[in-house]
């Protein structure tokens, strides 16, 4: 089972952490975040990333970061090979939960199920109207409502 490792800028990795958690509370030993702080070195992200990746104990891991071609995410390229680490970026919500709920798949499927909770989990939500029904006046009597059979 691949771990998971969500790097991001804080305090959003530890939140994410937080909700996965909420879903899914059996999830802390293949779960992993690091809060990329203002003013970290990328020597100490990457550093950071690397530990936290051995701390997991597994051979395989996906890493989940923000935005691409930021230091989360230049920290995860580093430390992925391409191979047994895959990186995914944009995690939100949706893509974290898809992801666990299939955590025992293996990582190139875990990866495309990763990719498409994120994108599936994005649309327009439109809101519903009010509909603006009284109660119904009169009462029942067929007589008054001649025209319905």
């Amino acid at each position: 089972m691949p771990a998971l490792l969500i790097i991001a800028h804080a305090p959003l990795a530890s939140s994410l952490q937080a909700v996965a958690r909420h879903v899914y509370p059996d999830c802390g030993r293949q779960l992993a975040a690091l809060d990329v702080e203002p003013g970290m070195a990328p020597e100490q992200v990457v550093e950071q990333a690397r530990a936290a990746l051995a701390a997991l104990g597994t051979e395989e891991a996906l890493i989940l970061t923000d935005v691409f071609g930021a230091t989360p995410c230049n920290a995860a390229r580093e430390v992925a090979d391409g191979a047994k680490v895959r990186v995914v970026a944009g995690v939100n919500v949706p893509m974290l939960w898809r992801t666990l709920c299939y955590a025992s798949v293996p990582l190139d499927d875990l990866v495309a199920r990763a990719i498409a909770g994120g994108s599936q989990g994005v649309m327009q939500v439109g809101a519903t109207p009010r509909q603006h029904q009284g109660p119904a006046g009169g009462s029942d009597d067929q007589v008054q409502h001649h025209h319905q059979q």
